[in-house]
């Protein structure tokens, strides 16, 4: 496994150089393009890692794993599922056409924007502090690292230029789907620059691997909902290219913009990747590829 690693992180490598970084966040755009890293943790706590896996990051849209787990745990699945869809979607993952053309205001799926946005709306918690200290803590424990913390440049960052999801927020507060706009989305920035490395994701996606229970044995995420997010991982996990993945690869994955890759092989180990330099979909364009050929090398494919 690990000459494995080593020899996909440099055969990948050059396929940074066709991607960009996410220029609509400043300080992603700001991200060295070249990087490029991965760490395997399996389920007899072996670790293998290659690349750039010391290198530090944020959580971004991977975050929408940790939030959907606290809302459905908070509200349960009916009344989760009431508010937003559990269908793919073929169009861009901060795409608003979709809430109008469908049945309005509710989203496809808690895997794009707006179905993320729905579902942090539903955190329950006294004060704005206390509920994103509950994304922290379960984010925490999955990765086993109570070092873990939110990024307040990122944050910064991401508040002052979240335009697009602005306006989706409000479009949802039109047909009553989010209460609060203004500390929903303020909760939504902060989860999405939870700063980790590719230890803390592959830890996390060993954790939901071994149906919630993280490596020191704790069960920090009840059987069925590690079951649950799983499936939305495999079928929207990677945006709108989460079918050709699904083909490619074949192991539930999140992604998200600054890079970041979560990826869960059920029983048998988490991946976590970091390639900043993205597609035209949001993915990290090298980290893709690299999990695809990985899976093929080692028959992960769940299929």
């Amino acid at each position: 496994m690990q000459k494995d690693l080593e020899e996909l992180v440099e055969k990948y490598r050059p396929l940074t150089r066709e991607g960009k970084t996410a220029g609509y966040i400043p300080e992603l755009e700001g991200m060295n393009p070249d990087s490029l890293g991965i760490t395997v943790v399996t389920g007899d706590g072996q670790v293998y890692r290659a690349g750039d896996c010391l290198e530090s990051f944020t959580l971004q849209s991977i975050s929408k794993v940790m939030t959907l787990i606290l809302a459905l745990m908070d509200n349960g699945k009916e009344a989760v599922f009431d508010k937003v869809g559990m269908e793919p979607t073929g169009d861009p993952f901060n795409s608003i056409y979709k809430l109008e053309m469908r049945q309005p205001g509710k989203p496809l799926n808690p895997m794009i924007n707006a179905g993320a946005l729905v579902v942090s709306s539903l955190i329950e918690g006294s004060t704005m502090d206390r509920r994103i200290e509950r994304v922290l803590e379960l984010v925490r424990a999955m990765a086993d690292n109570p070092d873990i913390h939110v990024n307040e440049k990122v944050y910064r960052s991401e508040k002052d230029t979240g335009y697009r999801n602005r306006s989706l927020a409000y479009f949802l507060k039109e047909f009553d789907i989010i209460d609060d706009v203004e500390e929903t989305l303020d909760l939504y920035f902060r989860q999405c620059s939870i700063s980790v490395k590719c230890l803390d994701l592959a830890r996390m996606g060993l954790c939901l691997a071994q149906s919630g229970q993280n490596v020191s044995g704790e069960q920090v995420v009840p059987v069925r909902l590690a079951r649950v997010v799983k499936t939305f991982m495999v079928t929207c996990g990677m945006y709108n290219a989460s079918g050709e993945f699904a083909i490619k690869a074949g192991i539930p994955a999140k992604s998200g913009v600054s890079g970041g890759i979560m990826a869960s092989v059920p029983h048998r180990m988490g991946i976590g990747v970091f390639g900043p330099a993205l597609d035209e979909k949001g993915n990290s364009i090298a980290g893709f590829s690299l999990l695809a050929d990985l899976s093929r090398k080692h028959h992960l494919s769940i299929f």
